[in-house]
């Protein structure tokens, strides 16, 4: 019922939205500075901006800067699943660079959210991303999605690129991650990766609890399941699927701070009044981003919350995979470097280092940890600090694993 009600809320209000658009539009064609049609415009469009999509943001990537040269981008899909694509970024007539897989998050947001990360990562490396689809547009025919089919996938896009790939995980899936590298090095598979980098990652949240660690332990899992999760209505292909809505978890982030939120639409407005349009466009931006929300399937929601947030499965010694106990003691051959932000306040410092112990098969000159600091968890992977201080580290582990 929550998301039929959100979904008759969004059907009667969009009709508004589009009206307000059009008609903002009109108006800036007739304003001048300080007018009253300037004025009406700019509140048009920011009523015009409250409201969620569901559709992936474009990356937007058509040109990465290379030794001084801009060199064009074309993004290639190189193996397509029902719950995700392997997308590569194929850059023209470069030389041949070390392959990484960016392994971006599934939750409420879409892949788009590491747009900056990988193109930094273009720089020197030949890369392809985890492209993860909208759980309410997979039809039911395809089956349930959870914690280990999150890992197949792990297996199967590593084997699609081939042998000699490097990982870097961001945050939530640091743990699906580990463990498929984990499975890979105790089957000693051709394709298991060169190097693997973790990134504010929950590996174990027995260390230093944050806040959001202290929400998942506060109910049971039955809670959440009872609560937060919903059936995609019609007239979306995956109609009856069980999700966890993105709605539901970017209401929870914007509640966090929700002052910031409506100051931020209100210098917009005044942007527009004001036409600076360079400032108006960074909130553009921002919340063109922020408010496309991804579905989740609730089978990955679920056993995420209780295997990674609750029992703590891998860094404990239970997690098991088709059967099998994952064991990251097997890893023997990947480099593996750890970063964390000082700051982070959702995966706090000492929640990604914990996988230098559980690794304990790799060779310490194999091994590197890295803190910064002044950074947050967004900053870990965007921005000034991420590109300055932590992606020189990162792309030293990747050329020193590559050989």
């Amino acid at each position: 019922m929550l998301y039929q009600a959100y979904q008759t809320q969004s059907n009667l209000t969009s009709p508004l939205r589009l009206i307000a658009q059009h008609h903002s539009a009109m108006l800036w064609l007739r304003n001048t500075e300080g007018s009253v049609h300037r004025k009406v415009s700019a509140a048009l469009e920011v009523f015009s901006r409250l409201r969620l999509t569901h559709s992936r943001p474009d990356y937007g990537i058509a040109a990465v800067r290379v030794a001084g040269v801009d060199v064009s981008v074309t993004e290639e899909k190189v193996l397509a699943l029902p719950f995700g694509t392997l997308l590569r970024f194929r850059k023209a007539g470069r030389a041949r660079q070390p392959k990484v897989l960016l392994i971006a998050p599934l939750s409420g947001h879409f892949a788009t959210l590491l747009r900056e990360t990988a193109k930094t990562l273009l720089q020197d490396h030949d890369v392809y991303i985890t492209d993860w689809h909208n759980a309410r547009d997979v039809s039911l025919r395809h089956g349930a999605f959870g914690l280990e089919d999150y890992i197949d996938y792990m297996i199967r896009y590593t084997e699609a690129i081939g042998p000699g790939v490097h990982l870097v995980a961001v945050c939530q899936p640091c743990v699906a991650a580990l463990a498929a590298v984990a499975i890979m090095g105790e089957d000693d598979h051709p394709a298991q990766p060169r190097s693997l980098t973790l990134m504010a990652g929950p590996v174990d949240c027995r260390v230093n609890p944050t806040g959001v660690n202290q929400l998942a332990t506060s109910k049971p899992i039955e809670w959440f399941a009872q609560n937060l999760i919903s059936h995609v209505p019609l007239p979306h292909a995956g109609h009856m699927r069980r999700v966890y809505p993105g709605f539901i978890q970017l209401a929870a982030f914007m509640s966090m701070n929700l002052e910031r939120h409506k100051q931020q639409f209100q210098n917009l407005y005044q942007h527009l009044v004001e036409g600076d349009e360079e400032k108006a466009n960074v909130i553009r931006w921002f919340y063109d981003e922020y408010l496309a929300v991804n579905d989740l399937p609730a089978e990955f929601y679920l056993e995420t919350v209780e295997k990674v947030f609750q029992t703590y499965d891998l860094a404990a010694g239970t997690l098991t995979w088709r059967g099998r106990l994952v064991n990251p003691a097997a890893i023997r051959r990947t480099w593996l470097l750890t970063v964390e932000g000082e700051r982070d306040d959702i995966c706090a410092v000492g929640q990604t280092v914990a996988a230098q112990d559980l690794c304990s098969g790799i060779r310490p000159y194999m091994k590197n940890h890295y803190i910064q600091t002044g950074v947050g968890h967004y900053g870990v992977f965007s921005g000034k600090r991420w590109n300055a201080q932590i992606y020189p580290r990162v792309r030293e582990h990747i050329h020193s694993a590559n050989g």
